[in-house]
């Protein structure tokens, strides 16, 4: 398991983002040498846990439970067979193309340690947007990425430190819980009735994933 690229985005003005300065950091592309990680700081405030990359829309997205997203170069690969075209590293909006990992089916909480000091944690799947559908260019692609469920995975930072493309992925921690971020998304995208299996993984969750399912348990007596 390795680190393909690690992709950085600059602000970039676009028609198809409700970001009120119109701008978007979601065209990211690989890095040429090592990259700073670090935790960011709060939702609202925080944007991306890498130096040089750029995080426009702080209303939804950045901070530090969403301070790194990583999507498997193997599913990139499906979604070319798919749509019939070539999709870069990075094109989907990722910080870190992986190869060899399951990132979607990641659990909750899982640890990766990535060079020889970087410690990331799975925090949540990722929910596709109208930006996203705007850079990728696809008629109903919100609904086709949700349809398929390779959502990818946030991740917060626990170590800091340099990571660069070439570097091994290591799984240093695998809770056994069973609630993955594909699972996540599910639950709360198009699954609801799921959200009280993801308290199995506490407040290894996503913060915002965490109230969520705690309402639903205690709305639905579940």
């Amino acid at each position: 398991m390795k680190l393909l690229s690690v992709n950085l985005g600059r602000p970039q003005p676009v028609p198809y983002t409700d970001q009120p300065q119109g701008v978007t950091g979601i065209d990211k592309r690989p890095a040429d040498g090592p990259v700073r990680v670090a935790a960011p700081g709060p939702a609202g405030t925080g944007g991306s846990g890498l130096t040089g990359d750029t995080v426009c829309d702080l209303r939804h997205h950045g901070g530090d439970d969403q301070a790194v997203y990583a999507y498997a170069r193997e599913d990139l690969d499906l979604w070319e067979g798919e749509l019939g075209r070539t999709l870069a590293n990075g094109c989907f909006g990722e910080n870190l193309t992986t190869n060899g990992l399951d990132v979607s089916g990641a659990l909750i909480g899982e640890r990766w340690r990535i060079g020889s000091g970087v410690v990331l944690e799975v925090t949540s799947g990722r929910i596709p947007c109208r930006t996203f559908q705007g850079h990728l260019g696809e008629r109903g692609w919100v609904k086709r990425f949700t349809r398929k469920g390779a959502t990818g995975a946030y991740l917060r930072v626990i170590e800091p430190g340099e990571i660069r493309a070439g570097d091994p992925v290591e799984i240093v921690h695998r809770p056994d819980h069973g609630v993955t971020a594909a699972l996540e998304f599910r639950a709360t995208t198009t699954e609801r009735e799921l959200l009280p299996r993801l308290l199995a993984a506490s407040d290894a969750l996503h913060a915002r994933t965490l109230a969520a399912a705690r309402k639903y348990a205690a709305e639905h007596g579940a």
